[in-house]
């Protein structure tokens, strides 16, 4: 993600390490943050809940003991007060880092959340939607990584409708992030979550019948539900349709077999559940931008089969 020439016209480079630009919006306050040289353990905390995405670089975040490395397209959601413990590994001044955090109200949030629950409830075994108390690490996918983009284009510009246009897309990025967490949390936790909830059955027999036909009749009835009952709960609870879901699980199962130099294209895509090799190779390009072929040519030199 690039950051539009607007920002770099107004910011002010007045520390070498994580230095902000903040763009004050009614509900929120987005921070873009610099670095220009190696640093380790640089702390940083928000007094509201957070949404910190990378745009650039490479961090190294440590949160409540855990450590990972936090790459451009990946984001974090922190509730409010967290620490962020921070190492710059490869930050320099031809090669800065840029991150963002954004923080938002806790009113703001409720408002949002309140609205899902009243117009599109959660299935009576989950609860209501809420505000996640744990630190929420994730890939962007495409909708939430354009709304990030369009969020920093927008107060960057300054246009005079900016608080308008902001308020739309943080309406709608708290939907997508709260879909997102609990379709990661379901995903996560299916195996044991099973027995007590429909979708996390669902999603448990897709992981474990890839390989065979999946339709929305066969998972309605794993889900003892009517086939639009089924789909609408779905889709409104995880924000992607069953089709769709099936897909991706699919297409992860696919990546990892793409490792294995003796497994041939067309096994690999009978054996990941799709029955047609010409429908692989167009879904796999149009998620993933190369065939599966040139995507295998480009894995570490030790992975290439020997006769593709």
């Amino acid at each position: 993600m690039q950051l539009p020439s607007s920002h770099f016209e107004r910011r002010r480079l007045e520390t070498l390490v994580e230095n902000r630009t903040k763009y004050q919006l009614e509900q929120a306050e987005l921070n873009i943050f610099e670095t220009h040289l190696r640093a380790e353990q640089v702390e940083l905390r928000f007094g509201s809940p957070v949404l910190a995405a990378m745009m650039r670089g490479k961090k190294v975040m440590h949160l409540r003991g855990e450590q990972f490395d936090f790459m451009p397209g990946e984001s974090v959601v922190l509730p409010a007060g967290e620490l962020m413990c921070i190492d710059f590994p490869e930050a320099t001044a031809q090669e800065p880092t840029h991150c963002l955090a954004l923080e938002i109200a806790p009113d703001s949030i409720q408002h949002v959340l309140g609205l899902m629950n009243e117009r599109q409830p959660r299935l009576e075994e989950h609860g209501e939607w809420r505000v996640v108390d744990y630190n929420f690490h994730l890939t962007n996918d495409e909708a939430i990584q354009q709304l990030i983009s369009r969020l920093v284009w927008v107060c960057a510009e300054d246009h005079p409708s900016k608080a308008v246009f902001a308020d739309f897309m943080l309406k709608e990025l708290i939907i997508r992030l709260s879909q997102t967490e609990a379709r990661l949390f379901l995903m996560k936790n299916s195996a044991d979550l099973q027995h007590r909830s429909r979708l996390a059955c669902v999603i448990q027999y897709i992981k474990t019948h890839l390989h065979e036909p999946l339709s929305v009749e066969v998972l309605s009835q794993q889900a003892c539900m009517s086939q639009a009952h089924f789909f609408r709960c779905f889709r409104q609870e995880l924000g992607i349709s069953p089709v769709d879901f099936i897909n991706a699980e699919r297409m992860k199962l696919a990546l990892r077999m793409l490792e294995d130099q003796y497994r041939s294209i067309s096994d690999i895509c009978y054996t990941c559940g799709f029955n047609s090799v010409s429908y692989f190779n167009r879904l796999f390009r149009r998620l993933k931008g190369v065939t599966p072929g040139d995507y295998r040519r480009g894995l570490p030199a030790k992975l290439k089969p020997a006769d593709l």
